[in-house]
């Protein structure tokens, strides 16, 4: 069984700040001024995606900004527990971009 690991949330929001702010140079269609608040749940670790924003963009297009963040993302957990590839919830209008969530990871303050 994996051992748990710990990371400073403050650490992980600045390096998805710094994710995002990447992958937004990559995807200029992704106009997000600075990384929204990380939206933290069983499922997926990401960033709400405005929805009028949203609702002019293609899967594709989705999934390549997802993946550039979890590209990102790798060295900022620990053993690197992050997929290649990022990891989309949608619900509704509610779209939320990121990575799967990693099962072993504990928060500190």
């Amino acid at each position: 069984m994996p051992r748990a690991a710990t990371i400073s949330v403050s650490k992980l929001n600045a390096a998805v700040e710094a994710a995002v702010k990447a992958a937004v140079q990559k995807h200029p269609k992704f106009k997000l001024e600075a990384a929204p608040q990380l939206a933290l749940s069983y499922l997926i670790w990401g960033i709400p995606v405005p929805e009028g924003l949203a609702a002019n963009l293609t899967i594709r297009e989705t999934q390549g900004f997802a993946t550039d963040i979890a590209g990102q993302l790798g060295g900022a957990l620990p053993s690197g527990g992050v997929e290649k590839a990022g990891a989309l919830f949608v619900h509704g209008p509610f779209l939320i971009v990121g990575i799967p969530a990693p099962p072993e990871v504990l928060f500190e303050r």
